[in-house]
């Protein structure tokens, strides 16, 4: 009879942290940053189909690096969690810090079991607030670890030089489109190569939590032509391009047109956008109704 191999609890669990974090390293950083009016989500990402950053409830947003088919299980968890919360009790009681602690109990006890192998992922929950002091960024780890995280904050395969350099260049109270290029330089130096990479526009995943929304929905995506206005070229570093902010002076976007919102104008097929210039919205913010600009309003029923 043979006798059972035997490992240590001790070698055990460094050894599934360290199969975790190689798994991570493997992937593309990314990196969260606080501005003005919220917080922005920068990315590499070169799939269209698969997003890293997505929304969970009014104010709260996911953002994960790792296996995609291990943070997406996640993500939709979150969303049933928020969405069962939000309906029986209150859409108040939806935070972001009950759904970090939600990920790091799940995370901790998956990591601690020995019958499935841990999680390869890194997790980013964001709950934007009415002021900046009230925004919140909690970071968890493979092995259920939070830490409350604040300005700015990176994780993924190589972020130390990504971290140093927002270290150095993050200003407090900066603008969107400050906080867009600052967070691209810090992707492009995660290379540890000495030199920056100069990443392409179309190869980023941008969203924001808006706080200056008219909606209850404050997260929205960036398109990559909206990028490419505010990146020049389409990466950092550049200075001839068009976008606004470039300091032309002249108020447009390097073409002779006005500059508008970095966010770009809000699309009629995106539920989550709000009125636009001349684009009417799909509902009212207040009523939830739908807007129709060319029929009067119609009074609510009577009770």
């Amino acid at each position: 009879m043979s006798m059972p191999f035997y490992v240590s609890p001790e070698q055990l669990m460094k050894d599934r942290a360290d199969f975790a974090r190689k798994g991570i390293a493997r992937g593309r950083s990314l990196v969260v940053v606080q501005y003005a009016d919220g917080i922005v989500f920068v990315s590499e990402n070169l799939s269209q189909a698969l997003h890293k950053v997505s929304e969970i409830y009014d104010r709260i947003a996911f953002a994960a690096v790792g296996r995609y088919n291990e943070f997406e299980n996640l993500r939709i968890a979150g969303v049933r969690l928020a969405d069962m919360r939000g309906y029986a009790y209150d859409r108040r009681d939806v935070t972001g810090r009950g759904l970090a602690n939600a990920y790091a109990q799940t995370l901790g006890t998956i990591f601690s079991s020995g019958g499935e192998k841990p999680y390869e992922v890194e997790l980013f929950v964001a709950e934007v607030g009415d002021t900046a002091a009230e925004d919140s960024i909690y970071r968890l780890t493979y092995d259920g670890q939070v830490a409350d995280e604040h300005d700015y904050a990176a994780m993924g395969g190589s972020t130390e030089a990504a971290t140093t350099y927002l270290k150095e260049h993050f200003t407090p109270g900066a603008d969107l489109e400050s906080a867009i290029r600052l967070a691209v330089q810090a992707l492009g130096q995660a290379d540890n190569s000495g030199e920056t990479r100069v990443i392409p526009a179309a190869n980023l995943e941008v969203a924001v939590l808006d706080r200056t929304r008219s909606q209850q929905r404050k997260f929205k995506r960036l398109a990559a032509g909206q990028l490419g206005r505010i990146l020049g070229t389409g990466g950092p570093g550049d200075g001839s391009g068009g976008g606004p902010g470039n300091g032309n002076g002249n108020g447009s976007d390097g073409g002779g047109h006005p500059s508008t919102d970095p966010s770009g104008p809000d699309s009629p097929a995106d539920p989550t956008d709000t009125a636009g210039g001349s684009v009417p919205p799909l509902e009212d913010p207040v009523s939830g109704e739908p807007e129709r600009p060319d029929e009067p309003p119609v009074a609510p029923p009577v009770s």
